[in-house]
């Protein structure tokens, strides 16, 4: 139900923009969010929208940087990636739920029922 894009190679300072697009009752999702996990390493919570809530949340690590959206009438999410660095380089994932998830937990892939496929994003240095 979920469709992830837009991933690709580019050079350390650039600029992605990830997309999903998702299907069914997307716009009744009270949580998206997008994940990441690099080689080795653990899938990471990097960004969250909660309905109802004052805005995005971000990871420390990309705080700044990356800017979370969605359009509801599209049934998409989005997730720009400015000022990419080498440790950005990751398959991105990204995550929805039908419910708001709890704040200290909107970070935790457990908290999240579907998933995208996962689009790799490789910045050289």
């Amino acid at each position: 139900q979920l469709q992830a894009s837009g991933g690709g190679l580019v050079q350390a300072g650039g600029s992605l923009r990830l997309s999903c697009a998702a299907s069914g009752f997307a716009s009744d999702y009270g949580s998206v969010a997008w994940f990441r996990q690099a080689p080795g390493k653990e899938r990471e919570g990097v960004a969250y929208i909660r309905s109802g809530s004052n805005g995005p949340t971000y990871a420390d690590s990309v705080k700044g940087r990356f800017t979370i959206s969605r359009d509801r009438a599209k049934n998409t999410m989005y997730l720009q990636m400015n000022s990419l660095k080498p440790e950005d380089t990751a398959v991105y994932y990204c995550a929805a739920r039908f419910t708001r998830c709890l704040s200290y937990v909107c970070l935790d892939q457990s908290s999240y029922s579907y998933w995208g496929q996962g689009t790799q994003v490789t910045v050289s240095s």
